[in-house]
């Protein structure tokens, strides 16, 4: 796509015929809308749903103003894909949505069955509408003008003869259409990031004061919205990800990533190599161990495991401690690093069984097994916030090859964590540190993503019973290809590099005020996602009605 295809958008100005109003039963036709729209959600996970709940409740119309659009074909949110032995009660909790408590649940159901039921009801209560599925595609900017943005004192976004063309702030929101042949923004002219300071357009620059368009994908053909603002709540369970290790096209064996994951009874009598030091890690292990022929813990540094009370003090620590990174601009770091491994008795007995003993980790796959190796292990847990400096708190747990040594596996799972899904924000190129001086944007395909790389390799993390074709994760909760993980070799400029996007507060974006951003950095888990929603629906509302 070039720049000008970047920053430009055809809009058709037909009438608005019964039903295809945004958000109606005809809503996800192929074509244009010729309405604008206050804010799309994309996402109808925890943080989507709270930030529309929050933003119905202050008043805002599901359909003439408010769009909610989802991949999934139901209720859910990634909670649909759990495995069916995560029940409620191993799940320990699922946190509520803003003034809509889930009330007392069977621990012992499927939380992949119970969290999409207390979803659609709170759908249902709010009158969302959500579209499904529609799978967007890409974030873009227009040239069509836009009503400023209110930022702090600033007024954002106002686009020269914009109160001439089209509407002014003090305008109706609802139903806003735009004449035909709108006047593109002046060409050229300054634009503002999040914290009002004008940044000149050069080549390739993104425009900030205009209309976004939010190309989707649906069952009907391609569509587009026009709106305001985005509140982008993709979440991280679309986008996998799998460290690169030399050799691991060659295994002859079995591999998966969480999402992959059904039950244990898949593994009996296998030789399972397990490889991660979160909680996910941790569970599976303790689950697959009775079926298994032996099980195999590789983890890049010690077991975190924490003494620490979780509780509101702690938890304020651990957001504050990724709230650091993403305000500097850097990447989110993987959540045990910052929170650590609770030592409940469950785990503390798997350590006792060694079971949770991890052996450090490998540094080349071959055909019937992996190579561990001290070259790659550290000695430091490395924690953030209030895991920083904890040191080994179950010793226990740590028992490192101390030379290089093959370990035999027929399976390896990868419970690796996740990125968050933002390829759909590419063409906004919200972060502030590219790669290099070409055009390419944020979370656009990287060398050695799976994807850019031969059929062979790209095939080895693909999930039990999903395709191996290469695919791209669209950012709207759904894998790319169903579970497609992504693979980033060492040596390259991604991994060298940890840049992502700055962040003002948890969840303004500090490049675009149009687009907030949920269930990134501190908001990724379930309580901070329900948070960082209601969040993003307030900023939103002073922002567009200011």
């Amino acid at each position: 796509m070039s720049a000008a295809q970047e920053s430009s958008v055809t809009v058709s100005r037909p009438a608005s015929a019964p039903g295809t109003e945004p958000g109606g039963p005809g809503g996800a036709h192929s074509g244009q809308d010729p309405r604008v729209l206050e804010v799309v959600i994309i996402g109808a996970g925890q943080a989507g749903l709270a930030a529309a709940g929050e933003l119905v409740r202050r008043g805002m119309a599901p359909g003439p103003e408010l769009l909610v659009l989802d991949a999934e074909e139901g209720p859910g949110g990634a909670w649909r894909h759990r495995w069916d032995s995560l029940t409620i009660g191993r799940a320990h909790h699922i946190a509520d949505l803003p003034h809509f408590p889930a009330g007392e649940l069977d621990s012992s159901r499927p939380s992949s069955a119970v969290v999409p039921e207390y979803y659609g009801r709170f759908e249902a209560a709010r009158g969302l509408n959500v579209l499904r599925p529609v799978r967007v595609t890409a974030v873009r900017s227009t040239d069509l003008p836009a009503v400023p943005l209110a930022v702090g004192d600033k007024r954002v976004g106002r686009t020269e003869g914009a109160g001439k063309d089209g509407p002014t702030s003090a305008e109706p929101m609802a139903g806003r259409q735009w004449p035909g042949g709108s006047r593109p923004g002046a060409q050229g002219a300054p634009t503002a990031g999040a914290n009002g300071a004008a940044v000149p357009f050069g080549a390739g620059a993104v425009r900030r004061d205009t209309l976004l368009a939010v190309d989707a994908s649906t069952p009907q053909g391609p569509r587009t919205w026009l709106t305001r603002m985005v509140v982008s709540a993709a979440g991280t369970w679309s986008h996998p990800y799998v460290p690169y290790v030399p050799g691991v096209e060659t295994f002859a064996g079995r591999q998966l990533h969480t999402v992959g994951y059904r039950r244990a009874e898949d593994f009996a009598g296998q030789r399972v190599v397990v490889v991660g030091g979160g909680l996910s890690a941790v569970q599976m292990l303790l689950e697959i161990a009775p079926h298994t022929a032996a099980t195999t813990w590789a983890t890049r540094r010690p077991p975190d495991f924490s003494s620490a009370d979780f509780d509101e003090v702690w938890g304020a620590e651990v957001e504050q401690a990724v709230d650091a990174r993403t305000a500097a601009g850097q990447r989110p770091v993987s959540v045990v690093r910052t929170t650590g491994i609770p030592m409940l008795p469950a785990y503390q007995d798997g350590v006792r069984s060694g079971v949770l003993v991890s052996r450090g980790m490998f540094d080349r796959v071959g055909s019937e097994g992996v190579r561990f190796s001290p070259a790659v292990t550290a000695q430091d847990a490395a924690g953030l916030g209030p895991s920083a400096g904890s040191g080994l708190a179950v010793p226990e747990s740590w028992d490192p090859y101390s030379e290089p040594t093959w370990v035999r596996a027929d399976v390896i799972i990868w419970n690796t964590g996740f990125r968050a899904a933002l390829r759909h924000l590419a063409p906004l190129r919200l972060r502030e540190s590219p790669l290099d001086a070409g055009p390419r944007s944020f979370g656009e395909q990287r060398p050695g993503a799976l994807g850019s790389t031969p059929r062979r390799a790209a095939s080895v993390c693909a999930p039990v019973g999903r395709p191996a074709e290469a695919g791209r994760s669209d950012g709207t909760g759904r894998p790319a290809e169903e579970g497609r993980a992504e693979r980033v070799p060492p040596d390259s400029a991604v991994a060298r590099r940890d840049s992502g996007i700055r962040m003002v507060g948890r969840v303004a974006v500090a490049a675009d005020p149009r687009v907030l951003l949920v269930g990134y950095g501190s908001s990724a888990s379930t309580h901070g996602a329900t948070r960082a929603g209601a969040e993003a629906a307030r900023i939103a509302l002073r922002r567009l009605r200011a």
